[in-house]
């Protein structure tokens, strides 16, 4: 069995190194580097300088997790344009814990 872990060399504060990461973590990192006009290391380097425990891997899913959680996108709702459905009682509730 393949294992979804993906391991790629970065260079982090002027230092090759590893980091072990599923693919959509590495996705997730991608996009936030595009988003900020950064290289995958310059926002690597980031997160390790601000990191306060455990290793880069781990603190990369965090940080990209934390950044999806303050930042969420509702892809199956355009906000923009007022709905004409009215809405599922199982989505509003999930909606009001958030």
């Amino acid at each position: 069995m393949k294992s979804p872990v993906v391991k790629r060399s970065i260079v982090v504060a002027g230092h090759k190194t590893s980091v072990s990461l599923e693919e959509a973590f590495w996705r997730g990192l991608k996009d936030i580097a595009r988003d900020r006009r950064m290289t995958i290391a310059d926002l690597a380097s980031s997160i390790d300088t601000d990191r306060r425990h455990g290793n880069l891997s781990s603190a990369i899913r965090l940080f990209v997790l934390d950044h999806y959680r303050q930042h969420p996108k509702d892809d199956a709702l355009d906000r923009s344009q007022p709905s004409t459905q009215s809405p599922d009682r199982t989505t509003s509730v999930l909606r009001a814990d958030c």
